[in-house]
């Protein structure tokens, strides 16, 4: 944290032109706003913000990316006493996931910079050394998941006697994710004159029923609905036959300038099948499931932040919370169940003022669905046609071609065109060997035939005959041996589902028996019998040359190469 009052001069400057000095907020946590690059309050600040300065309970019916975070971190951070004075908990924010408690967290210690805040983050599938130490030295506010802040009450580490201000983040979610009963366990540990205010995207009678029993007199903020879907996106469907839904995703993904993409599938399998054959057609994929250890569900998001993955099949259960800065579409590969779903999870692209694209895939018999988002969020949907094969074709020999152009300006093939002016040396004509050298180049893309798509189907029972999952959509089973992340290797492990492997075992045993970085390792797929995993080439042979096998939980695991990278 840089020094309380760092720069006065230009804090005054800064405050002179921020809205946010109307909400009479300390010149410090204003500041601290401005320099995140926020001069006017969103709509649920400018309401929230001063009730809670007023010292009132609040539920604000708000999704993600509304600016909910700044609305209750801001008055907590103001209304704090001095952390000297003190060595209690005095805030608490319980949020439904690891990565929104993070999130949470670093936001309150950038927005509480120059008020010398203590922050800690409390969440499973991390060891309790660090956050029983941080909680022995003194913390000001704890912002955690409701299974391990109730944990660590009950190991008598946590405690919240002195809490005056409670945040209820994403409340809904954890409604759902059945963390009801450790809320109110939790509540109950802290004292009754405390502030409580509620975050929810939905208002489920189970959460109105919370809120009446553990909240005073609360003040409601809504969004109007007009104003619940982002502005900057771009609403368009496909109709489509349930068994061509995986053609079509190709198909569209073929066309559209992807730089991120969160696809939505109805069920855990359902994520692992679509990421596998997306990824057989092309398109590298990683599934987020509830199947997932915390440390495999980290390393997905990892990569997936860092583009190292463009493409990310989730649940609506394993999204919940994900909160990520430049997802360009989001894919409604399956219809969520109601609108209110819908808007969830395409307010997750076109945020912070970029544009974004969300694609649904709708069959014939869902076409009921669509009027029903429709009527809720108060905009149409733009109907469209997929892309034809012709049109594919070109697109791919354009992008070849922008590619070559590059390589033309860049003016650095000096070894290439030795090879050329060799070849024209013995005879062969300047066209004929570009034409040849486009064709190899063309060699990959050969293997990707692009998918047919069969005529829309009206009648109930073709429409019952063709009602198959996506898992009967795809080619006989196969799987892609080689790692399509360059400078990758895939390889073979001798175990899998069946023997209980997990990705984060297989992490932390690679990595000790290898002695190479964790962090190196790439993609893990974990079949029934067996499991593919992607190491950089550099690791490959340490990999490979370790005397005898391997021991994953506590069974010898043999690994093989299974190609060369790509």
């Amino acid at each position: 944290m840089r020094p309380m009052g760092e720069d006065p001069k230009r804090a005054s400057r800064s405050i002179m032109t921020n809205a946010f000095t109307a909400l009479n907020l300390h010149p410090q946590l204003v500041q601290a706003v401005t320099e995140q690059g926020y001069t006017v309050p969103t709509p649920i600040q400018a309401s929230v913000i001063p009730m809670m300065l007023e010292g009132r309970d609040v539920i604000g019916q708000a999704q993600t990316g509304t600016g909910k975070t700044a609305a209750f971190a801001l008055p907590i951070l103001q209304r704090l006493t001095p952390p000297q004075r003190h060595r209690h908990v005095q805030a608490l924010t319980l949020a439904p996931t690891r990565e929104l408690a993070l999130q949470v967290t670093k936001a309150i210690g950038d927005y509480g910079q120059y008020r010398d805040v203590r922050v800690l983050a409390v969440y499973g599938g991390q060891g309790y050394e660090r956050q029983l130490e941080q909680l022995r030295t003194g913390v000001d506010i704890v912002v955690g998941t409701p299974g391990r802040v109730l944990d660590l009450i009950n190991r008598n580490a946590l405690d919240l006697s002195g809490v005056g201000a409670v945040v209820l983040d994403e409340a809904d979610e954890m409604l759902s994710m059945g963390f009801i009963e450790d809320i109110e366990a939790i509540l109950t540990a802290t004292p009754a004159e405390r502030q409580t205010t509620l975050f929810s995207a939905t208002l489920p009678s189970a959460i109105r029923h919370l809120a009446e029993r553990y909240l005073q007199e609360p003040q409601a903020v809504t969004i109007p609905q007009d104003q619940r879907t982002v502005a900057g996106t771009e609403q368009r469907y496909y109709l489509v036959n349930q068994a061509d839904k995986l053609a079509a995703l190709t198909r569209v993904f073929e066309m559209e300038e992807i730089t991120s993409v969160l696809v939505f599938a109805r069920t855990r399998m359902g994520t692992a099948e679509l990421a596998d054959a997306l990824t057989l057609h092309g398109f590298p994929a990683e599934a987020l499931n509830g199947d997932l250890s915390q440390s495999a569900r980290e390393h997905v998001l990892n990569r997936f932040r860092q583009h190292r993955v463009k493409i990310l099949v989730a649940t609506d259960v394993a999204a919940r919370g994900l909160d990520i800065d430049g997802i360009s579409h989001v894919v409604n590969y399956d219809l969520p169940q109601d609108a209110e779903a819908y808007v969830h999870r395409i307010g997750r692209t076109g945020r912070a003022g970029k544009t974004g694209v969300a694609i649904s895939l709708i069959t014939p018999k869902e076409r009921w669905s669509l009027g029903r988002i429709e009527a809720y969020t108060k905009q149409k949907m733009t109907p469209a046609t997929l892309p034809a094969e012709d049109d594919i074709y070109a697109r791919r020999a354009e992008i070849l071609l922008e590619r070559v152009r590059v390589w033309l300006r860049r003016g650095r093939c000096r070894p290439e065109r030795g090879m050329v002016e060799a070849l024209m040396s013995e005879g062969y004509d300047a066209v004929d060997i570009a034409a040849a050298a486009l064709k190899l180049a063309r060699t990959e893309e050969r293997k990707r035939p692009v998918a047919p798509v069969s005529e829309l189907e009206y009648g109930r029972t073709k429409d019952h005959k063709r009602n198959r999952s996506h898992r009967d959509e795809r080619p006989p089973r196969q799987r892609s041996h080689a790692s399509h992340e360059k400078g990758m290797v895939r390889l073979t492990l001798s175990g899998g589902k069946m023997q209980g492997i997990r990705a984060n075992d297989i992490v932390a045993s690679i990595a000790e028996q290898a002695k190479i970085p964790g962090r190196s390792i790439g993609a893990i797929r974990i079949q029934d019998q067996h499991t593919l995993m992607d190491v950089p080439e550099e690791l490959v042979a340490k990999v490979l040359t370790k005397s005898g096998p391997y021991q994953i939980r506590q069974r010898a695991i043999t690994i093989s190469a299974s190609a060369t990278s790509i």
